[in-house]
């Protein structure tokens, strides 16, 4: 845990699940930014407009916190994000119902007069955003975005300009850039192009030739990534009523290939990211039949599967929490399918060489082998004994 010093207040934040060994804060530079120059510490007026106050994409729940005496509305694709945002405000004794948390597939506000977007990893989720909130902004409305200077791209400034009007950034501090973007009523109001369809290849398996749905802001949303298409050429063929959970599913294919594979399977689909988890409802809803049952889990990992009730758990874990790089997620999405797996039941994994995962399943599970490799990634079974 650590303290944000600002304008607002001072207030202490973790990251969701806290973890007092991770170093990572639950702010950067892009949001002291943001907040500084809403408070006027950059020597501008303070920025105070009356109405709805709309923060989107707040990773870890830092500026909804500190700007919660304006009962912001708060909108995000990420669990972990509203999860961290409501234990950041009750960390700091801020009253619960003054922040109406909503993901990015609910409703949007239909009124905003302060809207305040951290620029997303995701250019495609930004720009289904921007289209998604269009309309409820107004001539009036003041429109910030922050990012880390590496985060802030000619692109993304010019889907700024095209869905909200006018556009210029800031000085960069602390490599950091805030984005002013002057709402043009007059500009045309279209539609989001997402989600996006598209047929996968040919040497997939079962999946060969089939349509994958991919909402915007998921991994590799415009193509199938090579992580994947080496997994899918290696999932392990099983047979019987087996309980299935696609961990960390994206678009779903992976789950989706197991279901068609096995079609006694029972497939639990869970991500963090609700417009993953759509992506995957959509991609198995369009290639299995209409009595194909399975369930779409929002949600930390395995955390919404009962313990030792699962056969087999498949995975491509990440290995970015946003802009960092780090194991945690794939080490904590280890730990979750071990609890979730009965004996005897394995966990299969697809991962860049180089990031060891083989190590860390010995650890946790005592044993790995290796199912498939190429130069760059390998399949690893561990067996929960």
């Amino acid at each position: 845990m650590n303290r944000l010093t600002t304008s607002q207040g001072e207030f202490d934040l973790a990251r969701y699940p806290e973890n007092p060994r991770d170093p990572l804060r639950a702010w950067d530079a892009a949001d002291e930014y943001l907040l500084r120059r809403l408070g006027g510490e950059d020597g501008s007026e303070p920025v105070r407009p009356s109405g709805t106050v709309a923060v989107v994409g707040d990773r870890w729940g830092a500026l909804t916190t500190a700007l919660a005496a304006r009962r912001p509305v708060q909108i995000t694709d990420s669990y972990l994000a509203r999860q961290a945002t409501r234990a950041n405000l009750a960390r700091n004794g801020a009253d619960p119902d003054s922040v109406q948390v909503l993901s990015v597939r609910d409703t949007p506000p239909a009124r905003i007069d302060l809207l305040l977007v951290r620029v997303p990893k995701s250019l495609a989720l930004l720009e289904d955003q921007l289209h998604r909130l269009a309309p409820a902004v107004h001539a009036g409305t003041v429109v910030i975005g922050t990012g880390m200077v590496k985060e802030i791209h000619t692109s993304t400034l010019k889907l700024f300009e095209r869905i909200i009007g006018p556009t210029r950034t800031s000085l960069a501090v602390k490599k950091a850039r805030l984005i002013f973007s002057t709402p043009d009523p007059a500009l045309p109001r279209t539609p989001s192009p997402w989600p996006y369809r598209y047929e996968l290849p040919g040497d997939i398996g079962v999946l060969s030739g089939r349509t994958v749905t991919n909402h915007a802001g998921i991994f590799c949303a415009e193509r199938l990534d090579i992580g994947t298409r080496f997994f899918l050429k290696h999932l392990p063929e099983r047979t019987g009523p087996d309980r299935v959970v696609d961990l960390g599913c994206g678009n779903g294919v992976v789950g989706t290939a197991a279901a068609l594979a096995n079609p006694d399977a029972f497939v639990v689909f869970t991500d963090e990211s609700y417009q993953a988890v759509a992506s995957a409802e959509a991609t198995f809803r369009d290639n299995t039949g209409p009595d194909a049952e399975a369930e779409f889990l929002v949600g930390d990992g395995t955390a919404g599967v009962p313990p030792a009730s699962v056969d087999l758990v498949l995975s491509n874990p990440p290995f970015h929490s946003h802009q960092a790089v780090t194991d945690a997620t794939a080490r904590n999405m280890f730990y979750g399918a071990r609890a979730a797996l009965r004996q005897g039941g394995e966990l299969w994994v697809v991962g860049n060489r180089h990031l060891g995962y083989h190590t860390q399943l010995r650890r946790i599970f005592g044993n790995c082998v290796t199912v498939a490799g190429d130069p760059k990634f390998v399949v690893l079974r561990a067996v929960k004994r």
